[in-house]
């Protein structure tokens, strides 16, 4: 058995972790937007963690790419994760490393042989839900003509933008709430896609395997009566009898009697009138 990479152990043994970084970053991005008027102290320490869980993504990504084995290929087919780490350090906005850190997560998250796609695309649901939610709240509500002015109307807001319905009675009216808008519709229909695509595939997938085993029992029922009627036929052979539907004695179109052919036996009496 091929022993794994150091690469891929590297990724089995950092997967746990690095999820358990992300759920803190989403504690400390939540907290200081659902309690803005909490203590400044606690507003530093959610900044830091935030910066803290980008940083580990950041470090992971390089250790990856120093103990690869091709590092232009690496780069070449993880530019998303060199993206995501270097987003935030251009323009340290709270929502680029959001976005950062949801692509990094994203992109360990399907590296994951464990994880079934159901569970990845419900997690990203629920995700993309929750910091859209967050996001936008940030963004609008203290815009002048906002209308998603709590945590109630923005998860409202997320679930009818996710979902392509549109309602109406909340929007957002800054530019970076729009951007929000833009990126959840297509991330919504990407993910009904996906799950369309997922329930057709479990159905064809299904119907081929009932297929399947329907053809093989047909196989061995034909196979069977082959067997039997060879059994038959050799059954007859040892016994002296015709095999069944050949002509047989008392079978109509059967061979007449040896004596009937032959005529009477030389010496025999006839008959006395």
């Amino acid at each position: 058995m091929k022993e794994p990479s150091l690469q891929a152990r590297w990724e089995r043994r950092t997967q746990a972790p690095l999820l358990v970084f992300a759920v803190c970053f989403a504690v400390a991005y939540a907290v200081p937007i659902v309690m803005p008027d909490a203590r400044p102290w606690v507003h530093r320490a959610c900044t830091y963690a935030e910066w803290a869980v980008w940083g580990a993504f950041a470090l992971d990504y390089l250790v990856r790419l120093g103990i690869t084995d091709d590092r232009r290929h690496f780069v070449r087919t993880h530019w998303l994760d060199l993206c995501a780490v270097v987003l935030p350090l251009v323009q340290p906005l709270r929502l680029l490393r959001l976005v950062s850190t949801l692509l990094l997560v994203g992109r360990r998250a399907r590296m994951a042989p464990q994880i079934r796609l159901t569970t990845y695309v419900a997690g990203a649901v629920v995700g993309l839900l929750m910091f859209g939610s967050l996001a936008v709240l940030s963004v609008e509500r203290d815009a002048p003509d906002g209308n998603i002015r709590n945590l109630g109307d923005a998860v409202w807001w997320s679930f009818t933008t996710m979902t392509t319905v549109g309602y109406g009675d909340h929007s957002p009216t800054t530019g970076l709430g729009r951007v929000l808008a833009v990126g959840l519709m297509l991330s919504g229909i990407a993910l009904l896609g996906v799950v369309t695509a997922n329930i057709a595939a479990w159905f064809i997938a299904r119907f081929e395997r009932d297929d399947r085993v329907e053809r093989l029992q047909l196989a061995a029922l034909e196979e069977l009566h082959a067997e039997v009627r060879a059994l038959r036929a050799e059954v007859s052979r040892l016994g002296g009898r015709p095999a069944a539907g050949q002509p047989g004695a008392g079978q109509p179109g059967a061979p007449a009697p040896l004596e009937a052919v032959a005529g009477p036996r030389a010496g025999a009496s006839s008959p006395t009138p």
